[in-house]
């Protein structure tokens, strides 16, 4: 699918006039984010992309786009799937994290598609990111796209068709199509306050929201997906405050502030964690020795290893050898150098639509 203005080359050097459902879903964007950086809640679903926006194929927004809306699920999912980032762009990389997710569930593990929610969480307090180069209302946008682009992969129908640039091509997951009243797959977006994932899942348990009007038996089980470099940081004690600070503390783990904290949140959510192979994060086999040896650790994994967590934490396959890096740095660098064909390998069809219309990434 060809985009207005494509070429080769990015040859715009200022933003372009948005179209009037553009505007408005900008606008609509800007309002919220302001709304709720004011506000005292620290977790707010913004809306959801849900059936209507699943039948628009187009990268630029439409009519129908330009008024997003939360749209609370009628029964409690059985799982809900958060992709925590900072979305500085969202990337073919996030994509297959969340399609290889939801894959998982619904063709390994036979879930209905209509059991599962994914949220797309922006935290507008980064632990260790800020705010540049894209403002968080431009985020957004570039979320809204993505979520739809989500949606589409599982449609059966590949959002660039003309130009190979779907799933497969970055190894993705076969194509699950939505058959006859099956229900589609709704997405929402979110914003949080709070850096940490520990705190985000203790929030979004106690969100309203997904507890569904017809509200029955049981608990949603959260899905955080991550990157293998976030696992590290997430067993970073430096997150968690000054560590054993007694005798009792050094004496029992499980009495640490870090244990305090990921006790709970193991308790309520799993953690599905892509390697990153071939970088300074070294190769599969020891990406998965780091995290035997962690549950393994003296001060630490008595209390992992009693409380099962090594079954909370899912490592799987991310990019296979021979297949082009992708990343949200590569994707900036390829927007700064006005490089379309480039940046049409790293984001996806509705992303670089908002990427070249708002001039993205192309600041020194």
């Amino acid at each position: 699918m060809s985009l207005p203005g494509d070429s080769p080359v990015m040859k715009s050097s200022m933003p372009r006039q948005l179209p009037a459902p553009a505007r408005s879903l900008a606008d609509v964007f800007s309002r919220s984010l302001l709304s709720f950086q004011n506000s005292s809640s620290n977790l707010q679903i913004l809306c959801t992309a849900g059936p209507t926006e699943q039948q628009h194929h187009g990268a630029a927004p439409t009519q129908g786009d330009d008024q997003p809306a939360p749209l609370s699920p009628r029964s409690r999912p059985r799982t809900l799937i958060v992709l925590d980032s900072s979305f500085n762009p969202p990337t073919r990389a996030h994509l297959r994290m969340a399609t290889s997710a939801i894959h998982d569930l619904t063709h390994t593990h036979g879930q209905p598609l209509g059991t599962l929610r994914l949220l797309l969480l922006l935290s507008v307090n980064n632990a260790d990111k800020g705010v540049k180069p894209a403002a968080f209302d431009k985020r957004l946008a570039m979320m809204w796209a993505f979520a739809r682009d989500v949606q589409h992969s599982f449609r059966g129908v590949h959002e660039d068709e003309d130009d190979g640039q779907g799933l497969a091509s970055v190894g993705g997951p076969p194509q699950a199509s939505a058959g006859a009243g099956e229900t589609p797959l709704h997405v929402d977006l979110a914003l949080a306050k709070m850096p940490y994932f520990h705190e985000k899942s203790a929030a979004l348990a106690g969100l309203d929201f997904y507890k569904g009007t017809n509200d029955g038996a049981g608990e949603t089980e959260q899905v955080f997906l991550a990157g293998y470099d976030t696992l590290i940081r997430i067993f970073n004690p430096k997150y968690y405050g000054p560590q054993a600070e007694s005798a009792t503390q050094l004496a029992s783990p499980e009495s640490s502030p870090m244990w305090k904290a990921l006790g709970p949140f193991f308790g309520r959510a799993k953690l599905r964690v892509i390697m990153r192979t071939g970088d300074e994060w070294g190769n599969e086999e020891q990406q998965r020795a780091y995290l035997e040896g962690l549950l393994k650790a003296e001060g630490l994994g008595t209390g992992l290893v009693s409380k099962g967590l090594g079954s909370r934490i899912e490592m799987v396959d991310g990019r296979k050898a021979g297949e082009d890096v992708i990343s949200s740095t590569l994707a900036r660098a390829a927007a700064k150098a006005r490089d379309g064909d480039r940046l049409g390998l790293m984001v996806t069809a509705g992303v670089r639509w908002w990427i070249e219309q708002e001039d993205l990434y192309t600041e020194p």
